[in-house]
């Protein structure tokens, strides 16, 4: 609880800092957001039986990714894939763009 000038206490909580809205706000199953400053990325880590499944995934999130023009980053080694989403032109932030490529690719068999 706060005190108001007056010495009442007030249940008012403080203003929600950018990642609590933000976690608020994003809702992606098996993925973690990760905000740091005024920045966020949305990030999830996928493991495969081999190297060409996880490659095979790769390519099927390539080809989601060229038809929202919403690229990740990514990296894979052998049977791990890692991505992370996030819009640059908006500041290196989650926007809906994040989430709607997150989701599509949650949906991949």
């Amino acid at each position: 609880m706060a005190f108001t000038r007056s010495g009442v206490r007030s249940s008012l909580a403080p203003p929600p800092s950018f990642r609590e809205t933000l976690m608020s706000e994003i809702n992606v199953p098996d993925w973690a957001l990760v905000a740091e400053g005024d920045t966020s990325k949305l990030v999830r880590e996928f493991k495969f039986t081999d190297f060409v499944s996880a490659f095979g995934f790769m390519s099927q999130v390539a080809l989601l990714a060229e038809v929202r023009n919403h690229h990740p980053n990514w990296s894979n080694v052998y049977n791990r894939v890692t991505i992370e989403l996030t819009t640059h032109d908006a500041g290196n932030t989650v926007t809906d763009k994040d989430i709607e490529l997150a989701t599509a690719i949650n949906q991949l068999p």
